[in-house]
């Protein structure tokens, strides 16, 4: 793994990070992870190397206000900064790349709803788009409705907790003190930012119907920080041609972090919709 970094449209500079194959391999595909929110693209490792042994490259970066790259900690420029800064990376990727690739982008959490986002507003090509438990819904209380409606034209930068409970990331309790103790992780979330995840779920959701980009929706079961009824609704609607999708029931949110029994299941359903995307030589 390898990092390095660019600049977003405004000069905010992000950092990527690459899992490259050995160069006399050539890659089925590019896969870009996208992270969840107040967590960073290092956090992949383990998935990428999965990607890596069946022959795909690999790319991330942290996001706007996470990790190494720039902004105030869950900050939010635009409604559209997170979307502006995902075409920039993809259009980075492919400009270094020797021989073009298909591009598979992956999603998780606020990074399954950037990505999700992305494909429905047609940005940029995209051959194919894995969801893990994205943020299509969340657990809203009536007040939290409320501040949401009310303090991003007030307050836009106002920075309050983003309520992720570790505990509730992974069965796997090394994954969740690899958590707690890692000081790239932020807990913080904008007005903006919360106003973002709250109306992008229901506008993927009305765009469900007319889904046409090859698609993988797996998502947690017993998910206490996104609403998993999301997932189920865009699963219900979206076209079964182009939609492949699985609830692992017994999960929780970081269904690739999951215990070793949780989580074989989903790289394995992960590996097979893989293989017949971009069969293997």
């Amino acid at each position: 793994m390898r990092i390095s970094h660019m600049l977003a449209p405004d000069g905010t500079e992000l950092a990527l990070r690459d899992w490259p194959l050995p160069p006399s391999e050539r890659p089925r595909a590019t896969v870009l992870i996208v992270h969840g929110l107040g967590e960073h693209c290092g956090r992949y490792d383990l998935l990428a190397r999965h990607l890596n042994e069946w022959g795909f490259a690999v790319r991330s970066y942290d996001q706007y206000g996470h990790g190494l790259s720039g902004g105030p900690r869950g900050g939010l420029t635009s409604d559209t900064r997170l979307l502006d800064d995902l075409a920039a990376v993809m259009d980075a990727t492919r400009a270094s790349q020797l021989q073009q690739l298909p591009l598979v982008l992956l999603g998780h959490s606020l990074g399954g709803l950037v990505a999700a986002d992305f494909v429905a507003s047609g940005l940029r090509h995209v051959d194919a788009l894995v969801l893990s438990s994205p943020a299509l819904a969340l657990h809203l209380s009536g007040a939290q409705r409320l501040l949401i409606n009310t303090l991003p034209k007030l307050l836009p930068k106002l920075q309050v907790s983003n309520g992720v409970k570790s505990q509730y990331l992974s069965h796997d309790l090394a994954v969740v003190q690899a958590y707690d103790a890692d000081g790239l992780q932020h807990r913080r979330i904008s007005a903006r930012l919360a106003q973002y995840m709250a109306e992008g779920g229901p506008r993927v959701q009305a765009r469900a119907r007319a889904w046409c980009v090859p698609t993988l929706l797996l998502w947690a079961g017993q998910d206490k920080l996104v609403d998993p009824a999301g997932s189920q609704l865009f699963a219900e609607h979206a076209p079964p041609a182009v939609l492949q999708a699985e609830r692992f029931g017994e999960a929780y949110h970081e269904i690739f972090n999951e215990s070793e029994t949780l989580a074989a299941p989903v790289f394995s359903r992960l590996r097979h919709w893989l293989d017949q995307q971009f069969a293997p030589a």
